[in-house]
């Protein structure tokens, strides 16, 4: 797997490049933000890991113009930048996920991880927490207790649960659950959304299903 780093702090990419690489990652460097595109758009990689901060092009207009050429290539962001609505902002420009600065190693190489992990279908049954839903039987259970959804219901934890850990963007998903563009969506999601968090009785201090204001869902671990 080959990760392209856009950094300029020499002390952050010597700390990168040294610990991802005894990982068995193969580590590219750019130290601004214009080389970053440059090599981001012209080389194959599995991954952009980009500071928010760079010289003569930031992070946020990198990812815009990466994105504007339809490459889907996962992105996170490191910034140190701590807002909510910061981290808004790095999301709408595209990126799959952020992780602020300081942070640790071992944080940074699960976030990694799941960027890369392939979507699988082990047997049609997916996992979240204490949920699992069976693709081959249309079934969702909550432990041993069987939740009962409406088709579009299942389809839309279904599009979560396997891009589990990922930002699932509204136009996205209105347009492979409702084959709707986004332009449509009058907030046909949050009821479903709203719908499927009351058949689940997620509690309000469990993060399974996650929103990102302005942006779409994720669904995570709690």
């Amino acid at each position: 797997m080959r990760i392209l780093v856009v950094e300029d702090e020499s002390g952050i990419t010597s700390f990168l490049k040294q610990g991802l690489e005894e990982e068995g990652y193969a580590i590219d460097i750019a130290v601004d933000g214009q080389t970053g595109l440059e090599k981001a758009l012209t080389e194959n990689f599995d991954l952009l890991l980009v500071d928010w901060m760079l010289p003569r092009l930031t992070g946020l207009e990198l990812c815009k113009t990466y994105r504007k050429e339809n490459k889907d290539t996962p992105i996170i962001f490191l910034t140190a930048r701590d807002t909510v609505q910061d981290a808004v902002f790095g999301l709408q420009a595209g990126a799959n996920d952020y992780i602020r600065k300081p942070f640790h190693f071992e944080e940074l190489l699960e976030r990694i991880k799941v960027q890369l992990r392939p979507v699988s279908d082990q047997h049609g049954i997916f996992t979240l927490g204490p949920f699992s839903l069976n693709t081959e039987t249309h079934q969702v259970f909550k432990k041993e207790v069987e939740i009962s959804l409406t088709q579009k219901e299942f389809q839309l934890l279904e599009y979560l649960i396997r891009h589990k850990g990922k930002v699932c963007r509204r136009k996205k998903i209105m347009d492979t659950i409702w084959g709707m563009d986004a332009t449509s969506d009058s907030g046909v999601i949050d009821v479903f959304i709203n719908a499927l968090r009351k058949k689940m009785k997620i509690q309000k201090d469990e993060e399974y299903i996650q929103t990102i204001r302005g942006v779409g869902y994720i669904a995570r671990e709690s």
